[in-house]
């Protein structure tokens, strides 16, 4: 310091000159001496304080070094060398800059595992295990509703890209301030290519776009789902058929600009479509539909056409191209004519077909019906809803054409008769036959004798028919000695009387039985039931059977053994009834509900606790003699058991 301090009695500095000559330097130097001792005399205030800074250090002193500063093609880079999915989730956590960068980046862009790893001295067991799953693509996300934005599916194609990519995508309902949009699903596209299923319900702001995207980079793709997609149009669904050779199954629900052209090139271009679905389309119309069917590398298994401008010819080249149909849904198609569906039948086209499903269509008549009955030779299921020019004598001629049918289904077939059923009973083999809300019944005996028993079926199920009543029930116990499932569901005109020769028929033994609101219905049947079929009896509802009393659960409890489903919801069941249930000691009740019954209150705790050793769910909904404080009791000591209170 000598040469610098001069410790002379002037107390002067040293008037020579500077040895630095600029003031940046000359900040250096007093920066590093502010840490010496420096004398002042007591006299003189001192002229520099200590730390010496200037502008220009401090400036650069204070300036931190960010990556941000960097453009983001540099940043582009950057990101493309990242080795792992964690390390890119990582990044992509940072901020929402980052995130956008990294979904502009395509999977196959990322340098490979196998690269990092042959770069890198030592290789983290993490980046091993994220690389040998990167081909898989089965992680699947569903986002729904507010949840259902392009940040969430920007951060789910980043994040999923290191572990294979997503393999099945559901988007279902999105905001309108800011829902999926087409940045989102190409986000998805870029970085999920290994892509399978796609499913969008209810997005209207993915249109074309985005649809193009998901078809340029998702060539796996083989399951789509488009439901009201009103920005979807042809250019998008031909996007699809062009760059996704691999669709095997197409749903278009309530799309107005999807029509004729892109299920055209769909038809042309995607030899591997096994499924189509089509509903509420207007501009789809009989080109569109022959063009799916009529390809020469048609291999459709599955149609299902709902609510469509189409006309006989559509039905026509159903009938003669769809050689590989196995399950056809026909609804609401009201340009259809009875010679539509003939000539379907008639075609001799439909021979593989093994379920038919029509509803709403007014073609449907008896003599198109036998028709379908005489050539679909492997048909097994039939399904007939709203038909209303169906009578019992079609329904005949149609079973005995039809040698194969196993299940019937009528629903809301007004002019099918009681004839009609015991007619469909003595002519086919069927194992299940289900009559839903059918008006035509009447009550009444008929006078021809009964034909040879019908030993095939299994299941029976008459719901909601008001004119299905006791001597109905009894003609068709006396036909069916193999039941083993009945529901009779809201019939209301049966009685004991009408239920016991069906009871006493079944020589099977009953699995399963439904009497829910047959209110006619008494104990003595109850006690016919159990001591019948106790013994085999898995299933019982008397939910509103409101003459049933507690004598119905001590003949359960006395004679039902493997007992493990019990419905007596409004019935006039009191605590002595519960009580006579948990003294069973051969039950093994899972699943119980005593819903509206004001008769068991807070006595059956004690009941309901041995009960609930086995039961996996406790129905005490609308109990008002119950009081909350037994019900938390109860789910303190039932911890395994779901009780609805």
């Amino acid at each position: 310091m000598p040469a610098l301090v001069n410790y002379g009695d002037d107390d002067d500095f040293y008037s020579g000159g500077s040895f630095y000559t600029k003031s940046s330097d000359l900040g250096r130097l007093c920066s590093i001496s502010s840490q010496l001792d420096v004398y002042y005399p007591p006299h003189k205030r001192a002229r520099i304080g200590a730390p010496f800074l200037f502008g220009e250090t401090e400036v650069e002193h204070n300036k931190q070094p960010s990556i941000d500063v960097l453009p983001d093609e540099c940043l582009f880079e950057i990101f493309k060398r990242i080795p792992g999915g964690r390390e890119r989730s990582s990044c992509a956590c940072a901020s929402k800059h980052w995130l956008m960068l990294m979904t502009s980046i395509r999977k196959g862009e990322y340098e490979s595992s196998k690269v990092v790893k042959e770069n890198i001295s030592s290789s983290s067991d993490d980046v091993e295990t994220i690389s040998s799953g990167e081909a898989d693509g089965y992680l699947s996300r569903c986002l729904e509703g507010k949840k259902a934005t392009d940040m969430r599916l920007a951060a789910a194609a980043v994040g999923a890209s290191g572990h294979g990519g997503l393999g099945k995508l559901s988007i279902r309902g999105s905001s309108s301030s800011c829902g999926v949009t087409n940045f989102g699903l190409s986000a998805i596209a870029r970085g999920c290519p290994s892509l399978k299923v796609l499913c969008l319900w209810n997005v209207p702001h993915v249109g074309d776009d985005g649809l193009s995207e998901i078809a340029k980079e998702c060539h796996s793709l083989e399951k789509l789902d488009l439901c009201q997609c009103p920005s979807v149009s042809n250019k998008g669904l031909i996007a699809i058929a062009e760059n996704c050779p691999n669709l095997t199954a197409l749903s278009i629900e309530s799309c107005p600009k999807i029509g004729n052209e892109g299920l055209h090139a769909i038809g042309k271009l995607c030899p591997q479509l096994h499924a189509i679905s089509i509903k509420d389309c207007p501009l789809v119309g009989d080109h569109g539909v022959s063009s799916l069917l009529s390809s020469s590398s048609s291999v459709l298994s599955k149609v299902k056409l709902q609510g469509l401008s189409i006309t006989d010819f559509s039905l026509a080249v159903i009938g003669h191209y769809g050689k590989s149909v196995t399950n056809l849904v026909l609804s609401g198609l009201q340009n259809e004519t009875e010679k539509g569906f003939w000539v379907m039948g008639n075609a001799q086209g439909l021979q593989k077909l093994v379920s038919l499903m029509i509803t709403s269509c007014c073609g449907v008549t008896d003599v198109s019906l036998e028709a379908i009955g005489k050539v679909c030779i492997n048909l097994k299921q039939m399904c007939l809803r709203r038909c209303f020019f169906v009578s019992g004598d079609g329904l005949v001629a149609f079973a005995k054409s039809a040698g194969s049918l196993e299940c019937l289904q009528l629903e809301e077939c007004n002019r099918v008769t009681q004839a009609g059923i015991i007619g469909v009973l003595s002519n086919c083999g069927l194992k299940s036959l289900t009559i839903v809300r059918c008006m035509g019944f009447k009550d009444i005996s008929l006078g021809a004798p009964l034909s040879s028993p019908c030993n095939s079926l299994k299941s029976l199920s008459i719901r909601n028919c008001p004119g299905f009543g006791t001597v109905s029930l009894a003609l068709v116990g006396k036909l069916c000695p193999q039941l083993q499932y009945i529901d009779l569901s809201g019939l209301c005109g049966i009685t004991d009387a009408g239920l016991l020769p069906l009871l006493q028929n079944c020589e099977a033994g009953l699995l399963k039985v439904n009497l829910s609101g047959c209110l006619n219905l008494t104990n003595e049947i109850i006690l016919a039931l159990t001591k019948i079929h106790g013994a085999t009896l898995e299933m019982l509802n008397l939910d509103g059977c409101r003459r049933i009393t507690d004598a119905s659960l001590v003949a359960i409890a006395d004679n039902c053994v493997f007992l493990s489903d019990l419905d007596v919801s409004r019935c006039a069941i009191t605590d002595a009834g519960v009580a006579a249930l948990s003294h069973a000691e051969q039950l093994h009740l899972q699943v119980l509900s005593f819903s509206g019954c004001s008769g068991v209150t807070n006595k059956s705790l004690t009941f309901l606790k041995k009960l609930g050793k086995t039961l996996m769910g406790l129905n005490l909904l609308q109990c008002n003699s119950i009081s909350t404080q037994t019900v938390d009791l109860l789910m303190e000591s039932l911890w395994r058991c779901d009780i609805l209170f």
